[in-house]
């Protein structure tokens, strides 16, 4: 593994631990956003990984994943997963209408999200350690 590859894992890392910190401080608002910014710097540590070089400037996941080859082996329920993440980023940073986000992100569900970020997280690294 590659000092770049490493260095977005540590921080994919850091994003995933802050996820369940305000998960346990009851800031739902903020879940589903850093599990964003953790599954896309796992993606990005992977694109740095398998095409060495730096990743796209974006927070789109389904195209880092695309662009490192990662979406055609994902299932079906990782690429949704991903779908369900990719709105979070920008709805968190920009919450024009807070009140119906906050409504929508239980404590249930921001288990639910953090679990499947958990679960996508340790699948990327799986792989790179199959290469």
């Amino acid at each position: 593994m590659n000092e770049k590859t490493r260095y977005w894992l540590e921080v994919a890392e850091y994003d995933l631990e802050t996820a369940r910190v305000v998960l346990a401080g009851k800031r739902y608002l903020y879940v589903g956003f850093m599990c964003h910014q953790a599954v896309e710097k796992a993606l990005k540590g992977w694109v740095c990984d398998k095409i060495v070089e730096s990743p796209p400037y974006t927070h789109n996941l389904a195209l880092l994943a695309q662009k490192g080859g990662l979406l055609d082996i994902m299932t079906e329920e990782q690429r949704n997963f991903i779908d369900v993440l990719d709105p979070l980023n920008i709805e968190a940073r920009y919450p024009t209408h807070k009140e119906k986000l906050l409504k929508s992100l239980s404590q249930e569900r921001c288990l639910k999200i953090l679990s499947q970020t958990e679960e996508l997280i340790s699948w990327i690294k799986q792989k790179l350690s199959q290469r």
